[in-house]
């Protein structure tokens, strides 16, 4: 039997005519890029999902996908690891497969945590909130925001988050609204309000302009430099230092 994608959990057309209705440049971005492709991922349990993330940390995707391999070669079935096989491996076995040590107990963690219940079954995780999903998952050892968010989106399909530390989200805005700067995150999660409940389309729109703009013109979009102190601000606090002195 072959394994059909995943459809989404949400009405696409409803939510690009929602974007479209309340941001004019995010209007013109759909109207003018590919349509909307969320990639899902199917069949892979949100244990496994992290312990291939964990893999993949700060590293190239194939030096990665190599070490992964071998990993799964340590199991019974050449497949991901079972939690309880992770744990009776040995951390040696592990670091010969290419691991840090690192690595080795943030697997490990996922695994204990996994058996504990903390991180839940796919089943479950479909029933859970957002939040609910960040919290349990970013107590894993190793594990950030960002790895979760990615999960809710190209795992469960989430339509409403917003990946506010993501490097190409942020310059993506940049492009797409004509910034010279980059964005804080705390800037553009304010200014993701306006595509509430359907984040995650807008932020797959940001990637897209990211991409379109190409690195020679991303490369260039900084962080907002700080406003720097008033001179005239200055003069009046040494001058209120002075008096006091004179007292």
């Amino acid at each position: 039997m072959i394994n059909q994608p995943p459809t989404l959990p949400f009405d696409l057309a409803a939510a690009t005519k929602h974007l479209s209705e309340r941001d004019e440049r995010l209007a013109e971005l759909i109207l003018n890029t590919a349509p909307f492709q969320a990639e899902m991922e199917a069949h892979q349990s949100p244990y496994e999902a992290l312990l291939e993330a964990i893999a993949y940390q700060s590293i190239s995707g194939k030096a990665a996908a190599t070490i992964f391999g071998r990993i799964k070669a340590l199991s019974a079935t050449g497949g991901i690891p079972t939690p309880q096989e992770m744990l009776k491996f040995r951390t040696q076995a592990l670091r010969k497969a290419g691991l840090s040590g690192a690595k080795v107990l943030a697997m490990k963690d996922v695994a204990k945590k996994t058996i504990d219940g903390i991180v839940p079954a796919m089943e479950a995780a479909e029933k859970m909130s957002d939040e609910e999903l960040v919290k349990r998952l970013v107590s894993v050892r190793g594990i950030g925001a960002w790895t979760v968010e990615m999960f809710l989106i190209f795992r469960l399909g989430r339509p409403d988050v917003l990946p506010i530390h993501d490097l190409g989200v942020q310059k993506g805005w940049s492009v797409a609204y004509g910034k010279k700067h980059k964005p804080s995150p705390k800037e553009l999660l304010a200014f993701g309000e306006r595509w509430r409940p359907y984040r995650t389309v807008a932020s797959w729109y940001m990637w897209r302009a990211f991409q379109r703009a190409g690195y020679a013109a991303t490369n260039k979009i900084r962080p907002k430099k700080p406003k720097p102190r008033k001179a005239a601000s200055k003069s009046k606090r040494a001058g209120r230092v002075r008096r006091a002195v004179r007292k």
